[in-house]
């Protein structure tokens, strides 16, 4: 063991957090999380430990290590998953095992609110946190949660009165009317916002909440709030969700090059990813992804259709942008740090074209080209400057295209596994809307070819059974039902050809 290793093994705070094995040229070669950094990492270096042979050969390189301190043990989960992501250690690779990503699942503007997990998120209109490596931490976190902020899990068909769970606190109760729609989804914003790391926000709401039911005499419902804010205290002892709160992005590995390679003032807080996704023109639709000290952040994510079909990626990522740039979505999404776009010379040349025109001139913007996952900065306009001795230190290289620097960096420093995660993740967001969409017109169009089936029949029909192979496999009796024995009689007939 070296004495810089020595020396920061000494230094490990005992905090939770995300910690970095480095080899001896610098490379991250495992990350891991810890509830406390100071027992967890010492433990490596513990002789008297059984190991397999993996994570001896792993001990064996390590030279250096750095870690982030976070706020919780779950904030570490994240976070850990996070940086795997985008990393890629080889150890991790080789440690893993075959367990699925996990997310949190809340459909909240249904008219029957549930929080679950599942390992798959949809473009189903619910909103996704996540992923967590481990899907027992995060049950065993909703658990704890929901004692704090009662929620449904499931709707049970035709279940009409509240369930043994409203009873022990833990739901809401809508089947019998206990709790109010709107007040229910209240309940779920202050979850929500625990999730997204604004615990301080929400203790600061129920103190003041509760003092003001206490000054209007209303003795029973400040019981209540003290109750709640009593387990919420306890509650941050054991476990709270955060993935921004008093997240130190310098120990960022690929933020800090970033920033050094773009000689840019300040940490990216926010970055924004865009991309194009069309067929042939048709269903023309884009995404905007963003990522939060470094970190995904799926609940900010949009997306966007175009006004016009149009075959021209340099008009569609123009109009893009000026859409996300116009006055009303600034006051309501805030300004990117940084903009990184997925294409080449003219797709950031019309982005930024957009961007000056809304007056937003003071705002990065660089792309990443597909082929080479070049760094594609305009000379003038980017509005970063390139620093050629990092550059250099990085291990690569710069060419002049027209008025464009074009920046090869090897794939295997930490800044291009950002940049490509990012874009990977708008192209993701970008393809899934995409699909939905080209789905929906397929189907409605060939609905529309069946004379006698309007508009509000084929909104029935897909409302009921899905698609036209659930409204082809389903009985006639279940179609007489839904829209009448005539109407029934002329789609079997039509689907059947």
């Amino acid at each position: 063991m070296n004495e810089v290793l020595k020396a920061k093994l000494a230094d490990l705070p005992k905090s939770p957090g995300v910690y970095f094995h480095k080899d001896g040229q610098g490379a991250i070669i495992y990350v891991g999380k810890a509830a406390v950094l100071r027992n967890r990492v010492r433990q490596y270096f513990q002789a008297s430990r059984n190991r397999d042979p993996k994570t001896e050969a792993l001990v064996a390189e390590i030279a250096d290590l750095d870690w982030m301190v976070v706020d919780s043990e779950l904030e570490a989960l994240f976070l850990e998953a996070e940086m795997v992501r985008r990393y890629m250690p080889r150890y991790n690779i080789l440690l893993r095992d075959d367990k699925s990503l996990s997310y949190i699942r809340i459909d909240y503007d249904s008219d029957y609110p549930t929080v679950s997990t599942t390992h798959r998120p949809l473009d189903d209109g619910a909103r996704y946190f996540g992923p967590y490596f481990s899907t027992s931490a995060v049950r065993q976190s909703l658990k704890l949660l929901r004692r704090v902020f009662p929620f449904a899990t499931k709707q049970a068909v035709g279940q009409k009165r509240a369930t043994l769970h409203y009873h022990l606190g833990l739901d809401p109760g809508l089947e019998e009317g206990k709790t109010a729609l709107e007040d229910y989804r209240a309940n779920l914003r202050q979850l929500i916002a625990i999730i997204q790391g604004k615990r301080k926000t929400i203790i600061k709401q129920l103190e003041r909440d509760m003092k003001r039911s206490a000054k209007a005499s209303e003795f029973e419902q400040a019981a209540k709030l003290r109750n709640r804010l009593f387990a919420l205290k306890a509650l941050d002892k054991q476990v709270i969700f955060s993935d921004k709160e008093f997240l130190d992005i310098s120990k960022d590995h690929a933020l800090t090059e970033l920033v050094n390679l773009l000689s840019m003032a300040n940490y990216p807080h926010r970055i924004e990813g865009y991309d194009i996704s069309h067929m042939q023109g048709t269903d023309v639709v884009a995404s905007m992804v963003v990522f939060t000290n470094g970190v995904s952040n799926k609940s900010e994510y949009r997306k966007f259709k175009t006004k016009l079909n149009h075959n021209n990626d340099f008009y569609n990522m123009h109009e893009t942008l000026k859409r996300r740039l116009s006055d009303k979505n600034r006051r309501a999404w805030g300004l990117p740090s940084l903009v990184l776009i997925d294409g080449g010379k003219g797709q950031l040349e019309a982005a930024i074209r957009a961007r000056n025109e809304q007056g937003c001139s003071q705002i990065p913007f660089i792309g990443l080209a597909k082929r080479e996952e070049q760094i594609v900065i305009h000379k003038e306009k980017s509005g970063v400057k390139l620093n050629e001795q990092i550059l250099h230190t990085l291990g690569g290289f710069a060419s002049a295209s027209d008025d464009f620097i074009l920046v090869n960096v090897p794939h295997s420093t930490n800044l291009v596994k950002l940049l490509q995660r990012i874009r990977d993740e708008s192209h993701r967001f970008a393809v899934s809307y995409h699909s939905v969409l080209k789905v929906k017109r397929q189907t409605a169009s060939l609905l529309d070819d069946i004379p006698g089936v309007g508009p509000a029949t084929r909104k029935k029909l897909l409302r009921n059974f899905g698609s036209i192979r659930g409204i082809a496999r389903v009985s006639e009796t279940d179609l007489v039902l839904a829209v009448g024995a005539s109407k029934a009689q002329l789609l079997k007939k039509y689907l059947k050809d």
